[in-house]
């Protein structure tokens, strides 16, 4: 007997599910259940930064899926110190290295601060791709005094909470100095400072600005000795205790975390259940995404993969998709798996109007949830036309200039497609296809499955594309090899379409490989026979 599906049939379904049985359990309110991610404030947002917000978010819908009601904080850490100037940005910045980058000029000019401007990038990445959010400041809220309560009571534990941390992940740092930095009233910085005293009868820190390790390089400080009044916002928990403190105050139920903070949640978590008296957020953890060389994304490093990159390409829809068909494991990512995303959320959607039939009930409920989750659960009433990515590179890159949409319409009514359906979205895959056209010439490969005869022939025309130059040679040679093996032409060029273009049509064969670049389809094609 096949097991119940719960809501939408997708992993977020049943974290839901947890949420709630978990809350019931520790007699919270049921009334308002919300998640939680961070934006950080002090670099260029990448894609790893957007697969927070998408996947707390995901969660909270399916709270609402749940009946009750829900809603995602997205915290800006823009109290934050800057730590190194990212790749890309002035040099003109070093000046500013140690201050909160809320009190860092914007160096475009276009925001009030440096941290608002990063912090702005990221939510309009949210805000294309349809997550609501309830928007906050760090800086607000240190300013405001949200945090005081929770902040008093960490200054009153800080030699517990420093033995917590050296229990946790074996820093002594914090039996030492206390768990918060105060912003330098002389030198405007904040990683430099060490707080010393806490004097809780007048709401003030004593601390030394003596300079501190960042990023493997000593920032020196000035010297100065001063007192910070925390009501006042004068300075910031340090992150091995700020995310309790947020989710004290806060109420968070859940929140994701990537792997690379692992030590600081763990620590938090402890934190929060014995020196704030409240039970920490239920958690999932999440592997990094990595770039072809197998190296974490980092912003700071200059190994940026943006949202508003994939936005170049690829629908956000097909961003939403990356984030939630899977959860866990490190996945590596680069621009050109955009066309497979786009390939993949045609295919779901098939499934989802059941155009494409899958058996397996549980199978066909979760494929179908991923996909209606890729809509914010809002997707559309109708299927929209499906023409393949490449098929649309390949067109816009023939396309006359100055005409191309036109021509490309045109071409696709040739090849039997009903364009004059969703034109709006038709255009958009278009603009996708000419900027993709215009920056890469990388074919991504469909795999398909072959019989030995077949994979034989396919060798033989890699073989042979070494060789023939004109594409009515190559047009021949096909048939050729197709007969040469007792293959059906129809079948064997069936099957170099699905390949190189990932549908059983299209254009004239020879006229597309001499156009996409005898090198650019043979490395494709090889590829399909590694991966077959």
């Amino acid at each position: 007997m096949p097991k119940e599906i719960i809501g939408h049939g997708t992993w977020f379904d049943k974290m839901a599910v947890e949420i709630l049985e978990r809350e019931r359990s520790l007699g919270r309110s049921l009334n308002l259940i919300r998640t939680e991610m961070g934006i950080t404030a002090s670099g260029f947002p990448h894609v790893g930064s957007f697969g927070d917000a998408a996947r707390s978010f995901a969660v909270t819908l399916a709270l609402k899926a749940q009946k009750h009601n829900s809603e995602l904080i997205a915290f800006s850490d823009d109290k934050d110190g800057l730590r190194k100037v990212p790749a890309g940005m002035p040099q003109s910045l070093k000046k500013y290295l140690g201050f909160p980058v809320s009190s860092i000029p914007d160096p475009y000019k276009c925001h009030k601060s440096y941290g608002k401007h990063m912090s702005s990038l990221l939510l309009e990445a949210l805000d294309k791709c349809g997550i609501d959010y309830r928007f906050m400041s760090g800086y607000e809220a240190y300013k405001t005094g949200l945090f005081n309560k929770e902040i008093e009571t960490i200054l009153l534990n800080a030699e517990r909470i420093g033995e917590i941390i050296k229990e946790e992940v074996g820093q002594e740092k914090f039996t030492e100095a206390l768990p918060y930095f105060p912003v330098c009233s002389n030198c405007g910085r904040i990683y430099t400072t060490q707080a010393h005293n806490f004097l809780p009868k007048e709401d003030k820190i004593l601390y030394s600005c003596k300079g501190m390790e960042i990023k493997g390089q000593w920032m020196e400080g000035c010297g100065h000795k001063d007192e910070a009044d925390y009501t006042k916002g004068e300075g910031k928990l340090s992150w091995k205790a700020e995310f309790a403190a947020r989710w004290k105050v806060l109420d968070i139920r859940f929140e994701a975390y990537g792997k690379d903070i692992a030590d600081s949640v763990r620590v938090n978590d402890r934190i929060c259940q014995e020196i704030l008296d409240y039970t920490p957020p239920m958690h999932a953890k999440y592997e990094m995404f990595l770039d072809i060389s197998g190296k974490r994304y980092s912003k700071s490093a200059g190994r940026i993969f943006s949202p508003q990159l994939w936005f170049r390409y690829g629908s956000p829809q097909s961003l939403l998709l990356l984030m939630l068909k899977r959860f866990v494991g490190a996945r590596s990512l680069s621009v050109t798996d955009i066309p497979k995303y786009m390939n993949e959320l045609d295919e779901l959607e098939d499934i989802h109007f059941g155009k494409k039939e899958i058996t397996d009930e549980k199978e066909r409920a979760k494929l179908n949830g991923i996909y209606k989750y890729s809509w914010m659960l809002k997707p559309p009433a109708r299927p929209s036309l499906h023409i393949p990515y490449n098929l649309l590179t390949y067109l816009a890159k023939v396309a006359p200039k100055d005409s191309e949409t036109e021509f490309i319409t045109a071409k696709l009514k040739e090849y039997g497609y009903k364009t004059e359906r969703d034109s709006e979205d038709l255009e958009r895959r278009i603009v996708y296809a000419l900027n993709w056209a215009q920056d890469y010439i990388e074919i991504k490969e469909t795999t398909t499955e072959t019989t030995a005869k077949e994979t034989t022939a396919l060798r033989e025309f890699i073989q042979t594309l070494q060789v023939e130059k004109g594409e009515d040679q190559i047009q021949g040679a096909i048939f050729n090899i197709a007969r040469k093996h007792e293959i059906k032409p129809s079948r064997f060029f069936q099957i170099v379409y699905t390949i190189l273009l990932g549908a059983p049509q299209g254009p004239r064969l020879g006229s597309y490989i001499i156009a996409m670049g005898k090198k650019n389809v043979t490395a494709a094609l090889k590829k399909a026979l590694a991966q077959g």
